[in-house]
């Protein structure tokens, strides 16, 4: 009779290694814990459990994003911890823009054979960046999807869930004429936009080792540098009680993110 484990590992399912990626992950997971986290890494969902009375009437605030074809530079260059920096970048620099501060991610990774080492890289960034944004990472899902992903790619999402006052949840309505646009550098093209990027590029026609005099490294080590972590320097702002209204400039650039937080009737 043949083992379960054996069965599924025929069928291109190796058990074993989603047990091995799960013990690699653990100790990156418990580095990002703050004191709301009430569970451990493999319960069927994670527990948080929020201080609502920091806040006066608290809202709680999710977005969930990708990290989009900028992976495929990662498999080019067999690099997949900064990719995943810019997953918690992506779900947090959106959630922040409603003034709200990161309480727990989760993360999704599919790929086409799950391996452990590469997994748990991934994972280091993931938690890096929750550490950066002060969020907790509770939990999250890992499928081997054999035959639907190439054996060495694989697709990255998040989630993530903030918290902010309800008197103090910026947006557009609040905005009036005169107000004062401020922009923060970025740390790169962050994580929208690849498509074009490889196109421009060549990525997947080798250039990606190709030196430029002035970034003193490589092409694809600069594009692949993660996404800023926006929410610490926004939320020191919001305190000083100055900021009405915020925009996260992703797919679509200025000219589609900015008009959605200066609203109708505005202009910049």
């Amino acid at each position: 009779m043949i083992s379960e484990s054996k069965a599924y590992k025929e069928a291109g399912v190796d058990i074993t290694s989603g047990y091995m990626a799960v013990q690699m992950m653990k100790s990156h997971l418990e580095s990002t814990y703050t004191e709301g986290v009430i569970s451990d890494i493999g319960g069927f969902g994670g527990l948080f459990m929020p201080n609502f009375k920091k806040l006066e009437e608290p809202v709680l605030v999710s977005g969930t994003d990708g990290v989009g074809t900028k992976l495929k530079l990662a498999f080019l260059m067999d690099k997949h911890d900064s990719v995943g920096i810019d997953c918690v970048a992506m779900c947090v620099n959106d959630i922040v823009c409603s003034g709200a501060s990161p309480l727990f991610f989760l993360d999704y990774i599919a790929c086409g054979k799950l391996d452990p080492v590469r997994i748990s890289q991934i994972v280091s960034g993931i938690a890096a960046g929750c550490r950066e944004a002060g969020c907790a990472l509770i939990g999250g899902e890992t499928a081997e999807m054999p035959g639907f992903y190439p054996e060495n790619e694989y697709d990255l999402a998040g989630f993530a869930v903030g918290m902010v006052s309800k008197k103090k949840i910026l947006d557009s309505s609040k905005i009036q004429k005169g107000d004062v646009i401020i922009a923060l550098p970025s740390s790169g093209v962050h994580s929208n936009g690849f498509s074009l990027v490889r196109k421009v590029f060549d990525l997947d026609g080798g250039d990606i080792d190709r030196y430029y005099d002035g970034l003193n490294r490589s092409l694809g080590e600069t594009l692949l540098t993660p996404t800023k972590i926006y929410v610490k320097p926004v939320l020191s702002a919001i305190e000083t009680g100055l900021i009405r209204s915020a925009a996260h400039i992703t797919g679509g650039g200025l000219i589609e993110n900015l008009p959605r937080s200066i609203g109708d009737g505005f202009c910049a």
